[in-house]
């Protein structure tokens, strides 16, 4: 496209979250012009069964990219880029929803990535030994899809797996749906089927957990074709596609992502210069990428394969073409914060004060933490010296990779006031703050050096969260200047669809900019020391509790 052109070109990023689905339409230089929401189903049949529909959600894909477009001209959108969390879609012969439970209802057909009803199907994958379980930190967890595929072989065989023709990640089931390619993304055949891009499907490894029938027909029912993020996907747009998004037959597609690996588009590649940061003038490889909500993501990435024992990866393509990623995680992060404090007693009256002063109940909470310091003439985050947290209340992603380790609570007072319930969600940030450090620390151990980290995503918007996971890690943290960086990552694999960036990195370092700079406070490192020492006796001591009422 010629400089010099007066038209304005866009690019439209689909973000298909937990619980809503957003769109953008965001600039040739990343900047967000308009965005719009839809709120999706979430259906829990059964305890640790999470399950939404395909129908749905592409549905409200359409919504919402109808509304963000409507100020411009469809030939102004030059690409489509869409992510998604990494649920598990299963459809017929005839590309019809099929149920993944017992209640049968057909729509109800994506079990979702935080559904662990398959953890005792991936202890038995691990217990295999096998080596592809190098590459996601030696422990299959019941958020991949094998040991998905395989409950509902084991369970709804009759059903589910007799009619399914074709299982795809939720990000691929959107390109698919887009542009009638089948062709899957590295991002999620990598990173969470354990497929390799130069080894392609073990078949020894599927065969050896009793998923050999998925291999027949060239691998047809999990993937045939693959291709790197970014790259355009079939023929663009097709035509009822495009009618129903509102926008051009044949505009570029994006291969897609997994939703924390476009947050991590979205903000680790912005040029950093003039902000005084370690990571200045030094290779990518030296930032980590954070995409905190409802869960946390930890993206790493390198030149060469990194193992890191409990931390998913190295995965070759996983997020940026050509090079390595590891990817560390918590289960529960803002979902987590959530049910502390939503299940507190004191809950009623925090969101009494806080509607009363026209705030959130987080900003609020933030706020009476520091008149709580200010009365008592101490750093805020000292608060909280005599209660600690273990924040695995959903098991341990990493780095101990133990779905079955829950969480603990030390030092409650008989109280339950309002201070209570604020100093309880002060040590519940500090502890999943303790648990980056905890994966940074087995990341730097396998031989990553990384100097600087890069948040986006709804807890990046919480002043107190940044401040604390900046002083317990001891590291600068960059905050991007958009704060919808998911989207804009979106943005970026549509971008490159559409051949207007020549590669990945160059979209990232234009579209991505810095917000803001936070700082650690170092005089509250040694206070931090000492907190992360009992954080590790928390996990020590749980596992021998639990080893004692298991034996």
């Amino acid at each position: 496209m010629a400089g010099s052109d007066p038209v304005e070109w866009y690019y439209v990023g689909v973000d298909v979250g937990t619980a809503s689905v957003r769109a953008a339409l965001v600039t040739r230089e990343g900047q967000v012009k308009t965005t719009a929401e839809e709120m999706v189903t979430i259906w829990k049949p059964h305890s640790d069964h999470y399950v939404q529909s395909s129908t749905d959600i592409w549905a409200k894909c359409c919504s919402t990219v109808r509304k963000v477009t409507q100020g411009v001209q469809r030939n102004q959108v030059r690409g489509v880029g869409f992510d998604a969390t990494c649920s598990l879609v299963v459809l017929d012969q005839n590309f019809k929803p099929v149920a993944v439970n017992q209640d049968g209802e057909a729509e109800r057909n994506v079990v979702m990535w935080m559904d662990h009803r398959a953890a005792e199907q991936a202890a038995r994958i691990t217990s295999t030994g096998h080596r592809v379980l190098s590459r996601v930190g030696g422990v299959m967890s019941p958020e991949m899809q094998p040991p998905k595929l395989l409950w509902l072989k084991e369970n709804l065989r009759a059903t589910c797996w007799r009619d399914a023709a074709h299982f795809l990640d939720l990000p691929d089931f959107l390109s698919w749906k887009a542009t009638a390619s089948l062709a899957r993304s590295l991002c999620t055949v990598v990173c969470k089927w354990t497929y390799c891009p130069t080894e392609k499907w073990d078949t020894s490894f599927w065969t050896a957990i009793g998923l050999e029938d998925l291999l027949e027909n060239n691998n047809f029912k999990i993937g045939s074709v693959t291709c790197c993020p970014g790259s355009p996907v079939g023929e663009g747009l097709t035509q009822e596609a495009a009618a129903e998004l509102g926008l051009d037959t044949g505009t570029a597609v994006g291969a897609s992502l997994i939703d924390a690996h476009a947050g991590g588009l979205g903000v680790i590649g912005a040029d950093v210069r003039g902000f005084s940061l370690p990571c200045e003038d030094q290779p990518i490889t030296s930032r980590m990428a954070m995409i905190c909500g409802t869960s946390s993501c930890h993206m790493a990435i390198s030149q060469g394969p990194l193992f890191v024992p409990g931390v998913w990866g190295p995965y070759m393509s996983g997020m940026v073409p050509e090079l390595w990623l590891n990817e560390g995680g918590q289960s529960a992060t803002g979902r987590l914060i959530d049910h502390v404090v939503k299940g507190h007693v004191a809950y009623p009256q925090l969101q009494e004060q806080a509607v009363k002063g026209g705030e959130h109940i987080y900003s609020y909470l933030n706020r009476h933490l520091s008149s709580m310091a200010k009365d008592l003439g101490a750093p805020l985050e000292l608060l909280a010296s005599s209660l600690h947290v273990w924040p695995d209340f959903h098991g341990n992603r990493s780095p101990l990779a133990d779905p079955t380790l829950r969480g603990a609570v030390v030092g409650l007072p008989l109280s339950q006031t309002l201070d209570d319930l604020a100093l309880l969600y002060l040590a519940t940030v500090q502890a999943l703050a303790l648990g980056t450090q905890h994966i940074l620390e087995a990341m730097t151990q396998a031989g990553h050096d990384i100097t600087t980290l890069f948040l986006c995503g709804g807890l990046s918007k919480n002043p107190l969260y940044v401040q604390i996971h900046a002083n317990a890690t001891g590291l600068p943290l960059v905050l991007p200047a958009q704060t919808e960086a998911v989207l804009v990552g979106a943005a970026v694999l549509g971008a490159c669809a559409s051949h207007d960036y020549s590669s990945i990195l160059e979209a990232m370092e234009k579209m991505a900019k810095v917000g803001k700079v936070v700082q650690p406070d170092h005089e509250l490192w040694s206070f931090y020391r000492k907190k992360y020492s009992v954080f590790l006796r928390l996990h020590v001591h749980q596992r021998e509790y639990m080893a004692l009422m298991n034996d």
